[in-house]
């Protein structure tokens, strides 16, 4: 017997939610697994068609889950269509290469060094993002959240930002959005102390 719910809850990294079903009671567990075909990521408030069995200690759990209302999106090669650019998303790549070029122009730093440092950095990390994504998909071991931190602050974050928009990773969870954003200012800010006077002066108190 087939029933209808509202997937209300998800929880993409680890592949599973919960379904609201039309009939009422409590909300049913569903994993990724259970799908019948792969539809691009599931939507918070889309409309599923299930079957009910019990799981392993007995409780209920969605399985043969069909959308009653699949949501209409131009699939890229992953099936997912790429995130929404926010504001901040979509000018921090061209504002930074404002500041590298005035930078470079006014302070005259090693202008190759610090583009391979941050066209080398953006490749490695956005392989890491593409590694964690494929490991959350099959349930492997993951990347952890401060390496790729750690990757963004040495000059990836470019790299990172594209990741979180194109592969859709990492790039809704609150928590770790912020302490991205404090990698790429705190990135930034190391650019210009790099390649600025100051770099001279406090080298010569050390």
């Amino acid at each position: 017997m087939r029933f209808e719910g509202t997937l209300k809850t998800w929880n993409d990294e680890r592949g599973f939610g919960f379904i609201e079903s039309s009939q009422g009671g409590q909300e049913i567990f569903v994993h990724v697994k259970a799908f019948k075909a792969r539809t691009g990521r599931p939507q918070i408030n889309q409309v599923f068609s299930f079957e009910i069995e019990l799981g392993p200690q007995g409780k209920k759990r969605a399985k043969n889950v069909a959308p009653v209302q699949p949501v209409r999106r131009r699939p890229n090669a992953r099936g997912e269509s790429p995130a929404q650019w926010g504001t901040a998303s979509l000018f921090a790549i061209p504002v930074f290469l404002i500041l590298f070029v005035a930078v470079s122009l006014l302070w005259r730093p090693p202008l190759w060094f610090f583009a391979a440092v941050y066209v080398v950095g953006s490749a490695l990390t956005f392989l890491a993002y593409a590694v964690d994504k494929s490991a959350a998909r099959r349930q492997a071991w993951r990347t952890s959240e401060s390496t790729l931190h750690l990757l963004a602050l040495a000059g990836g974050w470019p790299g990172a930002l594209l990741a979180q928009q194109l592969l859709r990773h990492k790039s809704t969870k609150a928590e770790f959005r912020s302490v991205f954003w404090a990698t790429v200012v705190l990135n930034a800010l190391g650019f210009v102390a790099l390649c600025s006077p100051l770099r001279s002066s406090l080298w010569a108190r050390a």
